[in-house]
């Protein structure tokens, strides 16, 4: 079943909920080892700054006598109860508010008692001892080193809920609107558009997900508009077969050659469409074949002229072949761009009026071998233009049937042009007519 998108981003916040609370749960995990090994690691750095007092009174006396002088005038040392020990862990100052040992006994060290080792010039002092009983106290000496960490805590905690208020609308609204677009494309609802919105990559990825949502809405509407056409197309010579045929059976018509031959003829209709409609597949797919060698495009198109000589007499209409000088040879298929340039031709005998003239232009250009087919015919609407060469396209529905076309000629070329690395364009003279113009890579 299909989430909404409130469903959808809910889900986002939860993940980005769970990746915040991993990441406190890390930042909570270290800030407790540092106090940890602050308070009660032997080599806690929270004794240094009394350490460094204890070892400029031995360097300045030479021995820890009358060191008791050092701590009352030194406030930091005198308010704290600290032991100081010799090398061989005999009682040299004790400063316990309430104690038993005796000043020169040995001092057992305690597992949770703070110890530093007192070294001056490299060489082992004495031992200065924080006993375990005064947590209260190493407290106070770490809370020099750890309020300014709680401190930055506390400045870290909003700044981490705007970063948190920043991703979600930067990118958990964006990413969720693209999920449950793709998810309502899935269902079916081609129409389905975002808004462009968060950083540039997530912007990109609207912009691509609009224009993909975009092609499959104009495919689809493409296959629909094109099985209504072949449905179109194949009812009225079907229609025509039929109603011959029940009337010669009926005993309406004569079953003489007229009437089997008008029959006969719509089969052909039926043929031709047939056969230009598995071409046109083909050569979408890319699945056609074609035999690629060096082509004089010069004398292909005099040759497709030439067999459509005694059709243009007929209508009264001149052709024509203008070419500038060059070298006119092109890899290709001849016979398929044979087929491309009668298609053109015989589109132009169609449409335009007896007395008309149609008139090839081939020239050379710098990479390329450009052939244009021009007629002075009424030429196309501009509006008209960019669906000349889609399936089954007229103007007037009845046009191509009228004149013996199927309406995919102009398809079929695009198609057999693309096909070999060439373009197609196609757009109106400025004195009337209509001039496609096809272009090869040599």
């Amino acid at each position: 079943m299909q989430s909404s998108i409130r469903e959808i981003r809910n889900r986002l916040l939860f993940l980005l909920a769970r990746a915040f609370v991993i990441v406190l749960s890390v930042y909570v995990i270290f800030f407790l080892s540092i106090v940890s090994f602050f308070l009660t690691s032997p080599n806690s750095p929270i004794l240094d700054p009394v350490s460094e007092s204890l070892l400029n009174y031995r360097l300045g006396h030479g021995s820890w006598d009358g060191v008791e002088a050092a701590f009352e005038l030194n406030e930091e040392l005198n308010s704290i109860p600290t032991i100081l020990l010799d090398n061989e862990h005999r009682i040299i100052l004790d400063r316990r508010p309430v104690s038993v040992s005796k000043v020169g006994s040995i001092y057992e060290i305690q597992p949770d008692d703070l110890e530093l080792v007192l070294i001056l010039r490299d060489e082992q002092v004495g031992v200065l001892i924080l006993p375990s009983s005064s947590f209260s106290v190493r407290f106070a000496l770490a809370r020099g080193i750890l309020i300014p960490i709680i401190f930055v805590s506390i400045i870290l905690a909003p700044f981490l809920v705007v970063v948190a208020v920043l991703l979600t609308r930067r990118f958990v609204n964006p990413l969720a609107d693209v999920i449950y677009a793709a998810r309502a494309v899935t269902s079916g609802k081609l129409d389905t558009r975002i808004s462009s919105e968060g950083p540039q990559d997530l912007r990109s990825l609207s912009e691509s997900f609009n224009e993909m949502a975009s092609s499959l809405e104009r495919n689809d509407r493409e296959r629909r508009e094109m099985f209504a056409d072949i449905a179109h197309e194949l009812r009225t010579p079907l229609s025509v077969i039929r109603g011959r045929l029940e009337g010669i059976v009926d005993g309406i018509y004569s079953a003489d050659g007229g009437q089997v031959s008008l029959a006969l003829e719509q089969t052909y209709l039926l043929e031709r469409l047939v056969d230009d409609l598995r071409l046109l597949t083909l050569a979408e797919t890319r699945e056609l074949l074609f035999e690629i060698r060096q082509v004089d495009l010069h004398q292909l198109a005099q040759h497709t002229l030439d067999l459509f000589s005694a059709e243009a007499r007929e209508k009264n209409i001149s052709l024509s072949l203008e070419k500038g000088s060059g070298n006119f040879q092109v890899a290709l298929d001849p016979q398929r761009t044979e087929q491309v340039i009668g298609n053109l031709v015989g589109n132009a005998l169609r449409y335009i009026p007896a007395g008309g003239k149609i008139w090839l232009v081939l020239e050379e250009t710098e990479n390329s071998v450009r052939l244009s087919v021009n007629d002075n015919g009424l030429g196309v609407p501009p509006e008209d233009l960019p669906y000349l060469f889609d399936r089954f396209w007229r103007k007037e529905k009845s046009r191509a049937r009228a004149s013996g076309g199927t309406g995919l000629g102009l398809a079929i070329t695009k198609q057999l042009v693309e096909a070999q690395g060439g373009t197609i364009e196609a757009e109106n003279l400025q004195e009337g007519g209509l001039q496609i113009t096809i272009e090869f890579k040599k």
